[in-house]
């Protein structure tokens, strides 16, 4: 990073100033700190006491803060490849070149996300929208791969705030912004902490975690199963156990057997079990779980509730409002649902209660922890949505301890280090890649073939931020509209690139030549593989049993 522009903008006591100033250096507000080593650069605003005529200076209202520099990127017919990281755990995020365009929510959808609240589930409506061709942008990370060589910025601490990487390739330029908009600061305040690297794939990611300090995720692979993607909210006690007996039955030794959502009455009231699908609560469950040799895991989405739930009925003032006193929508799922702030000590009490019967009273091993961004959705005067989410992200750690925890919905950099498995891309789909009229709505959306895609450019978190869920597969031949082509592809990608191994099938209706390949799976993991673009092909060679196999995917 080198001839760094630093663009400064906020107000104090109503006054807008703007700063633009090269590396560090005093303003008559505040003190820019520029500190370098070792490829890492941290960046500090120490705001003044008093100001250059001697009055007090007080607090400070940050607009924006962002640091330009030059980054060049080769075009051509052997293009740089660009990665840059997604919002969220759903939004879709591989490899482009510069004559390429970043996906987005087509002007033509507006009324569609109006209606059901598309543009919650990402981030638009907090970063700037890219322009055109050879455009991106990302957080947390971003890299530049020139055959095995990667250049290579990452932020190392969210804690202050989202870090923002925008890339325009036509004026070969990088921008790198701290979400704080609207922050007011009174304290010295760490504007960035980024490293620069350069290396082979294992040397920059391994270096990477090394300098934040991220200790390699305890525990191994798993593998199980989870029963949205076949009976999504329609399970019953009936449903869940006969899946359960033909698990034990079939002799697959599953790691893990886990509830999806639809045993409670509604999202946000955790604690009350829909007593006409489970009569007799959820303990007996986990008992025969239990008897058969695996981990019990339960989904639940902590931060969030939906409009006809009792939490959102009876605790008004529990939920996050804006700056008009709505409650803050997170999306259309269910019957709308809604962000609790996780500030208030009642909210912390309630969670606390929570994760107290689901873990040590119905005996739960794993919590698949969903829809997290509804944390950080909105941002507070003294606290980013970084911070909200990173503070968050220690307290789910805090309340279940030891036990497991699958996050998923979630902002990546606030999750490294706290969650033990993670999912790294959207919903698998019962189809390849939704109808035509999905793929105007937003990068977040259900898609099979994104999935596929997230798995394979996201596979450098797996084993170092936490062990990558790459969402299930699929081998049935009922309520599936998948070729076997496309369940073949997406079983060998999340088998190569998973630390999870789950599936929503009824394994009971396996035939031999399904037994046989869902057995394969697992020995795929730790395959010596190769990834390699060719136009908009993704191209994964790897050494099978009987020799080199080649898979391929147009993304």
């Amino acid at each position: 990073m080198e001839d760094i522009i630093f663009l400064i903008k906020g107000n104090r006591n109503g006054k807008p100033f703007a700063a633009e100033m090269y590396q560090g250096g005093e303003q008559p507000y505040f003190t820019l700190r520029w500190q370098e080593d070792e490829g890492e650069v941290h960046i500090r605003i120490i705001p003044k006491d008093f100001d250059e005529f001697g009055n007090p200076v007080g607090e400070l209202t940050l607009d924006s803060v962002s640091m330009t520099f030059p980054w060049s990127c080769r075009g051509g017919r052997e293009p740089e490849q660009i990665f840059m990281n997604g919002y969220q755990s759903w939004t879709d995020s591989h490899e482009h070149t510069i004559l390429e365009k970043e996906p987005a929510i087509s002007p033509l959808a507006s009324g569609m996300v109006e209606k059901y609240y598309l543009d919650r589930y990402g981030d638009v409506n907090f970063t700037m929208k890219p322009k055109g061709t050879g455009q991106f942008h990302g957080f947390t990370y971003c890299y530049f791969r020139d055959g095995e060589r990667y250049r290579f910025l990452g932020s190392l601490s969210e804690r202050a705030g989202f870090t923002v990487f925008y890339y325009n390739g036509g004026a070969q330029q990088m921008t790198i912004e701290k979400d704080c908009s609207g922050l007011r600061i009174s304290e010295e305040w760490n504007a960035f902490d980024l490293v620069e690297l350069s290396g082979t794939e294992d040397q920059v990611f391994d270096l990477y975690f090394e300098k934040m300090q991220i200790n390699k995720p305890a525990g191994s692979p798993m593998t199980g199963y989870t029963s949205w993607y076949n009976h999504y909210q329609n399970i019953s006690e009936q449903i869940i156990m006969e899946n359960l007996e033909h698990v034990h039955e079939m002799g697959q030794n599953f790691d893990v057997f886990q509830i999806d959502d639809g045993y409670q009455t509604y999202v946000g009231d955790w604690l009350d079990v829909n007593r006409d699908k489970f009569p007799d609560g959820l303990e007996p469950v986990v008992d025969q779980i239990h008897t058969y040799g695996m981990k019990a895991g339960l989904w639940l989405s902590p931060f969030v509730c939906e409009k006809n739930s009792r939490c959102y009925q009876e605790h008004g003032d529990w939920l996050v409002r804006d700056e008009n006193g709505h409650p803050v929508c997170g999306g259309s799922n269910w019957s709308t649902f809604y962000a609790l702030n996780t500030e208030l000590p009642q909210v912390r009490e309630y969670l606390k209660e929570v994760f107290h019967q689901v873990l040590d009273v119905w005996g739960f091993d794993l919590v698949k922890l969903d829809f997290l961004y509804g944390a950080c959705m909105q941002p507070t005067p003294y606290k980013t949505r970084g911070q909200l989410m990173c503070e968050a992200m220690d307290f789910l750690r805090e309340l279940v301890g030891d036990k497991l925890i699958l996050g998923c919905g979630v902002p990546l950099g606030p999750a490294f280090g706290k969650v033990d498995y993670c999912r790294i891309g959207p919903d698998v789909g019962l189809d390849w890649d939704g109808s035509p009229k999905e793929k105007l709505l937003h990068r977040e959306r259900v898609s099979t073939k994104n999935t596929i895609g997230n798995t394979i450019y996201r596979r450098q978190l797996n084993g170092r931020a936490f062990w990558n869920d790459p969402d299930v597969y699929l081998l049935r031949d009922d309520n599936i509209k998948l070729s076997a082509k496309q369940k073949a592809l997406l079983a060998q990608v999340n088998g190569l690139f998973g630390g999870l191994l789950f599936t929503s099938d009824d394994v009971g209706n396996y035939d031999a030549e399904k037994r046989k390949l869902q057995k394969s799976l697992t020995q795929l993991h730790g395959a010596s593989r190769s990834v390699e673009r060719r136009g908009r092909y993704t191209v994964v060679r790897y050494q099978g049993q009987d020799g080199e196999k080649e898979l391929k995917v147009k993304l």
